[in-house]
């Protein structure tokens, strides 16, 4: 679209209400919405954002029956706990709905009909799934495990083994057996719909790869993220394109087949054809409890939608839902998918299971005697979010973050501006000299004056909103931060403490400058650090932003064309409140307590290592003589050149020399390393393995690798050391 929407809706992916969300889920697809959202709506924008519990699915029917419990009871649970801990975090949805909902069940049958009905978007398929004799059912893919054909991983699932991450189907299991009965199921002929996605893969390659929709640019595919891009094109190049995709499934859970036909009875819309549409289903309940008119949000020309996902779900949301959505006709599709990568913790994957990392629900408790834990949170996680690639979450971070910018840049420039300005006027905002010169160099002006102080605020204002909205969130965290630290400079540099005895009306308008200061910064966090803005509007006794929002204006742009005008916010005369402190320091001498909570944490992490350490050590293999080794060639080399194998996702193809001679080798690393970062990287290889065609190249050889215990891969090579027990492979 080139002309600025009138309206913008946005979505962030549902959760699964089967269990407590981590700080990943936070980072990939909650924040950073948040983030955008609020900024919107500070320059008056009409937006919506929704979001809400996806119930339906085999996950939440496999968790009621570990629990001993009902799915229902289930979705309740974690629906109520998912969604108090959003708003306790300032995660502002506009409505956060459920797809246990009537309203959802009748709009995702409706939806199934249109397009049923249209003819040609389906395909019935009948065939042989897995079948549990004992509990009469249809298996569906999670309830269904065995050895993982690709690393023999005993407990793979039938959809994906989460040992190796390959995505598998559940008749290429080894000895599968199904979760309900413990017993091996049988095959069972059934019939299923398919959405014939297929024929939507040409038209979807040219939208995702040029921005063009039916003859008219409808995105710019240019500020769209690579890796989004990226993923797609894999899907609708490798093989011959998109394949048709089963949308139905055998459950006694879910939204019924809304078709009046015997083979339809006992099927439910599988959860991913369901889900998405829940986006549509809490626009409409939204709309029907606010007296709006949902379509617009979703068909009119001038909205514009955009999803906040995790780099796992950016298949469905840019290829099979934007496909269901124009085979239905008059929706928009999205404009962009920001979609972030994967947040770790520690540096490792977030694991409830075995007790690594921290649920939001938890953070909230454990840390409740922080002040202002909430936005010390967002700020460490923005500050660190997997934008563009993968990052990692540490509580050394946390506290760096914390008390060397919340604490020394943001908390420090306010307490300094409002402490000083109680001080020396009683709590009332000083007059001032709109020409006083401060004496100090800005923009390479050789003094300083009021007026071009303020103009240097709007000058970083628009700084930050050119990040905001570009979807550059870390980024614009930094410049949020510049903000607070012109009043620092100006502080440092004029150093108005000194000036006070012999200069009180240049103080003055030192001081009233850094209050308009302090106005910039209420406005600049507010996307971030929401409650923080708030108290500090409090302070200055203006309004929240919460409540200008409900006008309309563009709080921003009055803002910044008030100072670029050099005309102030707070005026002479209008009391400020006693200061308080924003942000309490973790690493005080005085007050341990803080730091306590932290290396609380530390010392569980430490616990999930030492039991790991003790326990989960693979079992040494079958042994070996001294004759078998002998016949194992290992010989050093360089890797010397790398490049991706097509339509392979894990493979490189490696080019290793070895001294006498180069050879090719064929290697599955392509998830841990890009070949350019690679080349100059010393190996061991087996020199004399049978050579093996792989994808059409003939490998010559095999590079050594150690696996850790989260199944990455590392080089077993001169230039790393390892832990004591890692397997080489």
């Amino acid at each position: 679209m080139t002309k600025q929407p009138k309206r913008y809706l946005i979505t962030s992916a549902l959760p699964y209400a089967n269990g407590a969300l981590h700080l990943g889920h936070l980072a990939g697809a909650y924040l950073p919405a948040d983030v955008y959202v609020r900024y919107l709506r500070i320059l008056g924008k009409d937006v919506v954002w929704v979001c809400g519990s996806d119930e339906h699915g085999a996950a939440i029917t496999i968790r009621a029956k570990k629990e001993g419990t009902s799915p229902k009871t289930i979705i309740d649970k974690y629906h109520t706990l998912n969604k108090s801990t959003f708003e306790k975090l300032g995660i502002s949805f506009d409505y956060y709905h459920r797809t246990s909902e009537q309203l959802h069940h009748e709009t995702a049958q409706e939806f199934f009909k249109k397009l049923y009905e249209k003819g040609g978007e389906f395909e019935e398929h009948t065939s042989e799934q897995y079948y549990d004799e004992e509990f009469d059912q249809f298996l569906a893919d999670r309830y269904i495990v065995g050895t993982c054909p690709k690393c023999s991983h005993p407990e793979a699932y039938g959809d994906q083994c989460e040992n190796c991450g390959s995505a598998l189907s559940p008749t290429e299991l080894i000895d599968p057996r199904s979760t309900l009965s413990n017993k091996a199921p049988i095959l069972k002929t059934t019939t299923h719909w398919y959405f014939k996605l297929d024929k939507h893969n040409d038209w979807l390659k040219d939208w995702i790869e040029t921005g063009m929709l039916d003859g008219e640019q409808h995105h710019d595919p240019k500020v769209w993220k690579k890796h989004v891009l990226g993923q797609c094109l894999s899907w609708l190049d490798v093989d011959g394109g998109l394949k048709p995709r089963a949308i139905t499934r055998d459950l006694d859970w879910g939204i019924p087949v809304p078709l009046a036909d015997d083979k339809a009875k006992g099927k439910v819309l599988y959860v991913w054809f369901d889900a998405p549409i829940g986006y549509i289903s809490a626009t409409r309940q939204w709309a029907l409890e606010n007296g709006k008119d949902w379509e617009v949000y979703w068909k009119d020309d001038e909205s514009e939608l955009i999803h906040f996902i995790g780099k796992d779900n950016i298949v469905f949301h840019c290829i099979v839902f934007p496909a269901m959505l124009k085979a239905y006709g008059d929706y928009n599709l999205p404009v962009n998918v920001p979609a972030n990568q994967f947040l770790n913790f520690e540096g490792r994957k977030f694991s409830k299971s075995k007790g690594w990392g921290i649920e939001q629900h938890d953070y909230l408790e454990e840390f409740k005697d922080f002040q202002n834990k909430e936005d010390a949170l967002r700020y460490a996680l923005i500050r660190n979010m997997p934008e563009n690639k993968d990052s990692d979450f540490k509580w050394d971070d946390f506290i760096d973050f914390h008390d060397n910018e919340l604490v020394a840049t943001i908390g420090n420039s306010v307490n300094r501006v409002l402490s000083l300005s109680y001080k020396y006027y009683g709590g009332k905002v000083p007059t001032y000299d709109a020409t006083a010169e401060f004496g100090y160099e800005l923009e390479g002006e050789v003094a300083a004056t009021y007026e071009s102080f303020l103009q240097q605020l709007a000058r970083r204002l628009d700084e930050l909103e050119e990040d905001v909205l570009a979807f550059n969130f870390r980024p614009a965290a930094a410049k949020m931060m510049n903000v607070a630290r012109e009043i620092d400079l100006l502080l440092a540099s004029t150093e108005p403490w000194k000036l006070q005895k012999n200069n009180p009306e240049l103080v003055q308008s030192i001081m009233h400058a850094g209050l308009q200061g302090v106005v910039a910064l209420s406005v600049a966090i507010y996307p971030f650090l929401p409650f923080t803005s708030n108290k500090l509007r409090s302070l200055l006794n203006l309004s929240t932003l919460d409540e200008a929002i409900a006008i309309g204006n563009n709080m921003v742009e009055d803002l910044k064309n008030s100072f670029k005008n050099g005309e102030p916010i707070v005026v002479a005369g209008r009391e400020i409140e006693k200061p308080q402190l924003l942000f309490a320091k973790i690493n005080d001498r005085k007050d341990k307590s803080r730091l306590a909570t932290i290396e609380r944490q530390k010392e569980k992490l430490a616990a999930v290592l030492a039991a790991e350490k003790a326990t989960n050590y693979p079992e040494v293999k079958p042994i070996a003589t001294f004759d078998d080794f002998q016949k194992i060639d290992l010989r050093t080399g360089t890797i010397v050149a790398a490049e991706k194998m097509k339509k392979a996702k894990k493979l490189l193809k490696l080019t290793v020399d070895v001294g006498f001679e180069q050879r090719t080798v064929v290697s599955g690393i392509a998830e841990y390393y890009q070949p350019d970062a690679i080349i100059g990287q010393q190996v061991v290889m087996v020199a004399n393995l049978a050579p093996r065609k792989l994808r059409g190249v003939e490998s010559q050889g095999m590079i050594l690798m150690a696996e850790d215990a989260d199944g990455k891969l590392v080089f077993v090579s001169p230039a790393n050391g390892f832990p004591n027990g890692w397997v080489v492979k």
